[in-house]
């Protein structure tokens, strides 16, 4: 089940770019390319689902699995001191990409993060380079 006018189902697809750190048979996790940290990721159901109030239960079970190893992945090879999951549901939750998502957001000691961040476009080959970093 995809949405053809959905970015993240056509990540999936293989249709639109996106520097992939890990996936399964249920999930895809890739890095956000307006990050709020260094190393920050999504990781989606390939199914689409609209939001956290749409998604079937075995997708989102799979997404909070694969979270977790992604966190543990950003504090083992990133450094991470911590790590937030954030999902953001309908419009006034800031949600802007309307398939079910959950960010993966490592946090430094010294970080200056206070959410909600503000999205820009980050780095490319920064992002690039911490993708590779969590792929190994």
């Amino acid at each position: 089940m995809a949405d053809p006018d959905c970015i993240f189902c056509k990540i999936v697809a293989g249709e639109l770019p996106a520097t992939i750190v890990a996936e399964d048979e249920r999930t895809v996790s890739f890095m956000d390319i307006s990050p709020a940290t260094r190393g920050h990721a999504l990781v989606i159901p390939r199914e689409h689902h609209r939001d956290l109030l749409d998604v079937a239960e075995e997708d989102l079970a799979a997404v909070a699995a694969a979270a977790k190893r992604l966190a543990r992945r950003q504090k083992e090879v990133l450094g991470a001191d911590g790590v937030n999951l954030l999902n953001s549901c309908g419009a006034a939750g800031w949600q802007t990409v309307f398939h079910f998502h959950v960010h993966v957001i490592p946090r430094y000691e010294d970080d200056p993060l206070r959410l909600p961040w503000v999205p820009e476009q980050g780095d490319m080959e920064d992002i690039k380079a911490a993708g590779e970093e969590l792929r190994a």
